[in-house]
C-alpha cells in the first residue's frame, strides 16, 4: 500500500494526499516538528500550548500552519484531549475555540466533527493515534485523538454515531485514515494495559505480540482498525500511515522516546471556505 501521509522535501507538514486531491478544498494531514520558531526540547514546530513552551511561540507556529493551508487562523478550533471517548461538535459558533489560550479551548474532548466551511479542526499528539474522518455524501469531518484510554474507550466508535446521529451518515461510507503514531515496533506495554485491550476488539490479539518478558507489543492503529470493522467501516476505505513517531524523532516529536519532555504534532483537517459552499448545520 502506498503511504497516504505525504510531504514536500524540507516541508513541515504530512498531507493526506489521496484526500486532498479527491476533493478539492479539502486541507487534511499532520505537521512535522521541524520548520517553526520554538526552541529547546520544543524544536522547532511546536502546536501545544499545554507542554511548557512559550505560548508565544506556540501561536507563531499556529499562524504559519493555517497561512500555509490557505485558511484564517480564525478557523483554527482545538479542544483540551483528555485521554477520554467523549466526541463534540464544532459549529459557527464555537470555531476558533483554544486557538490561542487554553481558556477558551473546548473542554475535556477528545473528538471534534463539524459540517462547517471554513472551521480547521486541529487535535495534538506525540505517539497517540490521530483518526480522520470524512464522510463523501454530507462532506462532514471529523479527528480524534486515540491514545491507548481512548482506542480501548472505543473514541473511533464515538466518532462513527457522532457522524451517523449529526450528519446521517452510513459506517460503511466513510472514509478513515490512521496518521502517524507509536508503532506495534515500539509501543511495550503491561499487563494493566492488555487488561483493558482485551476488552477493546473482538480480534484484540491481531494487535498484540507478547514478548518473553512477560510484557507486549501493542500496535495501537491496527486496534483501531479492529473497532472501526466492528462499527461497519470498511476496511478498503480506511488509510493507515507506515511512520512511527517513535522510530523517526527527526520527524516527530515522541513522549515515550523523548521521556516525556517534548513537543506535539497536529493533526488538521478543514474546508477551505473559498472551496465549498455553505452546508446546512444537522
Amino acid at each position: 500500500m502506498n503511504e497516504p501521509f505525504v510531504g514536500r522535501e524540507g516541508g513541515a507538514l504530512l498531507h493526506l494526499r489521496e484526500w486532498e486531491e479527491r476533493f478539492p478544498g479539502l486541507a487534511a494531514g499532520f505537521t512535522l516538528r521541524n520548520g517553526g520558531v520554538s526552541e529547546g526540547a520544543y524544536h522547532s514546530f511546536n502546536m501545544g500550548l499545554h507542554v511548557g513552551d512559550d505560548p508565544n511561540r506556540v501561536v507563531a507556529n499556529r499562524r504559519k500552519l493555517a497561512a500555509e493551508l490557505g485558511m484564517s487562523f480564525e478557523a483554527w478550533t482545538c479542544a483540551d484531549q483528555v485521554h477520554g471517548s467523549r466526541v463534540c461538535q464544532v459549529t459557527a459558533q464555537s470555531m476558533g475555540a483554544g486557538r490561542e489560550s487554553l481558556d477558551d479551548v473546548i473542554p475535556a474532548t477528545d473528538g471534534l466533527h463539524t459540517n462547517q466551511p471554513g472551521v480547521l479542526l486541529t487535535s495534538f499528539y506525540a505517539d497517540c493515534v490521530p483518526l480522520f474522518f470524512l464522510d463523501p455524501v454530507s462532506r462532514a469531518i471529523g479527528l480524534a485523538h486515540a491514545g491507548w484510554k481512548g482506542t480501548v474507550a472505543r473514541i473511533a466508535e464515538e466518532m462513527v454515531r457522532a457522524f451517523e446521529s449529526h450528519y446521517g451518515s452510513r459506517a460503511e461510507e466513510l472514509l478513515v485514515a490512521i496518521g502517524p503514531a507509536i508503532g506495534g515496533c515500539c509501543y511495550e506495554v503491561d499487563e494493566r494495559i492488555m487488561e483493558r485491550v482485551r476488552t477493546a476488539a473482538a480480534r484484540w490479539e491481531d494487535a498484540v505480540t507478547p514478548r518473553e518478558n512477560g510484557r507486549y507489543m501493542l500496535d495501537l492503529p491496527r486496534l483501531n482498525t479492529e473497532i472501526l470493522a466492528e462499527c461497519g467501516v470498511a476496511p478498503e476505505r480506511v488509510l493507515r500511515t507506515g511512520w512511527c513517531t517513535s522510530c523517526r524523532t527527526d520527524l516527530f516529536f515522541s513522549h515515550r522516546r523523548e521521556a516525556g519532555k517534548t513537543g506535539r504534532m497536529a493533526s488538521f483537517i478543514g474546508w477551505r471556505e473559498s472551496e465549498k459552499g455553505a452546508v446546512n448545520e444537522s
